[in-house]
């Protein structure tokens, strides 16, 4: 059996009355998939991409197009203005009715949402930006050793050490609130959609298929106009907007304003989705490795 054909008989297998929930890196086909089983089988096509939230960029996130809205029910793409800081305790609350109407098919490469909502999202209050300061800088000056020297033992034993978003998170969470991120942890509530009443599908995209995809969507972009795109927003464009982490974006405004030419645009562009790509993959193995995979490379 060709792999395409175990896909289309993976897809028949899906009980149309329960979520599915489909994850991989960026450019791994996530959404064609998505929108083949909304079309075929019914459900609403559901964003898990923490870029694609942002109303301000459709062509630079791949953001599916207007056409591709229009064959089948989609939600939370673009419903987030580029100047609003949106977190993931703000989507599994933007998510959480949707779990009650039509089949989600909730699709997007960011692992942290997926995780909060099939294994639940501790409430931790927001860091105040003063302790995230305190925090950065003596990480600057000090280095790690400063920073996991305050953890509590169970969090130091419980987090990847050699992470410096990691120690530094940490060591955030227990400064401002007085207790140790393991402790936030063991008190997460349950989750919105626990594993076992989904359907997971994780694609596996490796390195060698991924990258000549990778490496001609940029230029894809721009021919489907996301220079045009970028001089829509340059009015009002701030490198400290959160939708200003769209890979590409700043470099298009660069280009714009005559500091880098196209060419090296696409070239910094490629560069930063081929990293990107890597943390994803990194993140699947280490959180989602159980899921049920699609092999990309074969379909």
């Amino acid at each position: 059996m060709s792999d395409s054909t175990a896909i289309t008989a993976r897809l028949a297998a899906l009980d149309p009355a329960r979520p599915v929930l489909i994850a991989g890196p960026t450019a791994s086909g996530k959404s064609a998939l998505a929108l083949r089983i909304a079309e075929t089988q019914g459900g609403t096509v559901v964003n898990a991409d923490a870029i694609q939230v942002f109303g301000d960029w459709r062509v630079l996130t791949a953001r599916p197009s207007v056409a591709e809205e229009a064959r089948a029910p989609h939600a939370l793409f673009g419903h987030v203005p580029g100047t609003q800081a949106y977190s993931v305790g703000d989507w599994l609350r933007d998510l959480a009715p949707l779990l009650d109407g039509p089949r989600p098919i909730i699709v997007g490469g960011t692992g942290l949402y997926f995780t909060a909502l099939t294994e639940g999202l501790a409430q931790i209050p927001p860091v105040p930006p003063a302790i995230r300061a305190e925090g950065e800088a003596l990480l600057r000056e000090q280095g790690l050793p400063a920073l996991l020297a305050d953890l509590d033992p169970e969090t130091a034993a419980r987090i990847d050490r050699q992470n410096p978003a990691r120690v530094a998170r940490a060591w955030e969470v227990q400064r401002a609130t007085g207790r140790g991120l393991a402790d936030w942890q063991d008190q997460t509530p349950p989750p919105l959609l626990p594993l076992a009443k989904a359907q997971p599908i994780l694609l596996h995209a490796p390195k060698d298929w991924l990258t000549p995809r990778i490496e001609t969507r940029f230029r894809q972009m721009i021919e489907d106009g996301a220079l045009d795109e970028a001089r829509n927003n340059r009015p009002t464009w701030r490198p400290d907007l959160p939708s200003a982490k769209a890979i590409g974006a700043a470099e298009l405004m660069a280009y714009l304003d005559g500091g880098m030419d196209l060419d090296r645009v696409i070239d910094r562009a490629t560069i930063l989705t081929r990293q990107f790509a890597k943390r994803q993959r990194t993140w699947f193995r280490a959180r989602m490795g159980t899921w049920p995979q699609i092999d990309m490379s074969t379909a």
